[in-house]
């Protein structure tokens, strides 16, 4: 129970004020009014100028975009049904098996996020390309472009973030019931149909819809190696960058927004089910070494996660390749980028990233104790704005930017082009999972320290600095890394914003690769990949527990 409130200084009460108006009124202003600005812009017929429905007309005489809506979902259900078969078999070998590589299993998982999404369609292409390895070592011409590629490309990418949803779950079991229905006589598969699957099935739940947003809605693969497959997200590019229809980019990105809105609407009712469903009394099952199960719960994650290893080294391998795959010497002459900018996108990028984590985390933070501090309307205004992001895809994010601040008669128009815009752009993309983090994390502050710093005379002040600082310092470190992992990789959210003179890594990966220099696009994705790597390895270094001492 918390000490009755002490009459506090006006000087604190302006200052607690601040914590919650300032992040929220920059929530506002760099998310709720660009998506505002979104579907009024989809109001404007291109050409013109009038305000009505005549984009959204346009739309039924538009049949590429019913054929890229058809293709996208198309390819999300699929993606979805084979991510989740696979990312349940990596999932239950190693939370309900002993099998052997379990630590190699996990770490294979993270290299997908430690990546632009872009480098598995390039690493099929030097793979299962028409000039890859196999089709070399076979004598014959694969054709991977098309669906059949994205849909690889796609299920490695969503493939971590199955696991990990999927694992959850499975700890969430309780031995207690295997132990009585093995006492009752239930064979194995009995168990795993009558009581394992009812305990995950919201987790399933969660997961697919997971992946089916994320396939639906990415950019990198789709652009690489979607050829003439056309997706929702590839036709607004087409759209926008093409053919200059603005007001047609817009209505398409809404159209895009509803499938991927629901999803996660659905997903976050699915992640409460599933959290209801731990009890604090239950006792995870603890899995006994069976030979045969494991061995093939072994031999199947190999293979899963042998293919993300597989596609993400031959991007790094290629890169030192002088020209794959017919000479194989080893050479660093493609480090050498002199086009499309050099190496200043990857700085730029680092910059960016960095502006994005240090300001992101600092509004989060603000925000979380304004929010816990002030309940009332302000608070539950911020709540809700602060969902939202995560069902906006990053071009529609992007797209908005553009309407937004792309307005040289308004104020806010200088900060169109600049590197400012870019992190605001790339912090707010993840901004609902920074916040669910820190909102999580703000609940574990003792509020015995909190109450007796207030009760000592401590201001508002002296409880951040003093408390919740110290309290929390691993999660916003851990916040601040996530924000610059994803700004330094993500590309949707940024490919509309970017400049000549304002480049960024990922697309730089993308430019090299439409220009044909596949192994310069490789080396730059090893860059990136090197940076973000070193940055979770950081992380895991300064937030690692220390062994305790057997004396």
């Amino acid at each position: 129970m918390r000490a009755p409130a002490l009459p506090m200084h006006a000087a604190d009460r302006w200052l607690l004020r601040a914590c919650l108006w300032l992040p929220l009124a920059a929530l506002v202003m760099f998310f709720g009014i660009p998506m505002l600005g979104i579907a009024w812009r989809s109001l404007v017929q291109d050409g013109t100028g009038g305000i009505g429905l005549g984009n959204y007309a346009a739309l039924l005489d538009t049949p590429g975009v019913w054929r890229a809506l058809f293709n996208s979902l198309l390819l999300g259900v699929s993606t979805t049904g084979v991510t989740l078969l696979l990312a349940f078999v990596v999932a239950y070998g190693i939370e309900r098996t002993r099998m052997p590589g379990r630590s190699f299993t996990a770490i294979g998982m993270t290299l997908p996020v430690l990546a632009p999404s872009l480098v598995l369609g390039l690493g099929l292409i030097f793979l299962l390309g028409r000039n890859g390895v196999v089709g070399k070592a076979l004598g014959i011409r694969p054709e991977i472009y098309g669906f059949w590629g994205l849909l690889i490309a796609d299920v490695l990418y969503a493939l971590p973030q199955a696991v990990l949803i999927l694992r959850t779950a499975l700890r969430h079991g309780d031995a207690r019931q295997y132990d009585a229905a093995e006492v009752l006589g239930a064979t194995p598969w009995r168990q795993f149909v009558d009581i394992t699957l009812p305990g995950v099935r919201y987790g399933l739940l969660s997961a697919g819809f997971v992946v089916f947003t994320v396939t639906i809605t990415d950019f990198g693969n789709a652009v690489v190696i979607g050829g003439n497959f056309q997706v929702l997200a590839t036709e607004i590019y087409n759209q926008v960058s093409g053919q200059m229809k603005f007001g047609m980019g817009a209505v398409i990105g809404i159209v895009l927004l509803v499938p991927a809105a629901l999803s996660v609407f659905i997903e976050h009712l699915a992640a409460q089910r599933q959290a209801g469903l731990g009890a604090e009394s239950a006792l995870p099952p603890t899995p006994r070494p069976h030979a045969g199960r494991d061995g093939a719960f072994f031999a199947a994650s190999l293979v899963i996660v042998g293919s993300i290893y597989a596609v993400v080294l031959t991007v790094i391998v290629a890169s030192f390749i002088r020209l794959w795959p017919y000479r194989l010497d080893l050479t660093l002459k493609h480090y050498d980028i002199d086009i499309a900018g050099g190496y200043a996108p990857l700085w730029t990028s680092i910059g960016v990233s960095l502006v994005a984590a240090a300001v992101g985390t600092a509004l989060l933070f603000l925000l979380a104790f304004g929010v816990q501090r002030l309940p009332g309307r302000a608070a539950s205004a911020a709540r809700l704005l602060s969902a939202l992001p995560v069902a906006v895809p990053g071009l529609v994010l992007g797209l908005a930017y553009v309407f937004t601040f792309n307005t040289a008669d308004r104020p806010w128009g200088v900060l169109y082009g600049s590197a400012l815009l870019l992190a605001l752009c790339n912090y707010y993309h993840y901004h609902t999972q920074g916040f669910v983090s820190m909102m999580t994390a703000m609940r574990t502050v003792p509020t015995a320290l909190d109450d007796a710093t207030t009760v000592l005379g401590g201001g508002v002040a002296r409880v951040l600095g003093d408390v919740h600082w110290p309290a929390l310092r691993t999660t916003l470190l851990a916040i601040a890394v996530f924000l610059f992992m994803r700004s330094m990789v993500t590309l949707s959210a940024v490919i509309f914003l970017i400049t000549p003179s304002l480049s960024m890594g990922a697309v730089t990966v993308m430019r090299l690769d439409e220009a044909g220099f596949t192994s310069q696009a490789a080396a730059f994705s090893t860059c990136i990949m090197a940076v973000v790597g070193t940055m979770a390895l950081l992380l895991h270094l300064l937030t690692r527990q220390p062994v305790p001492s057997a004396h």
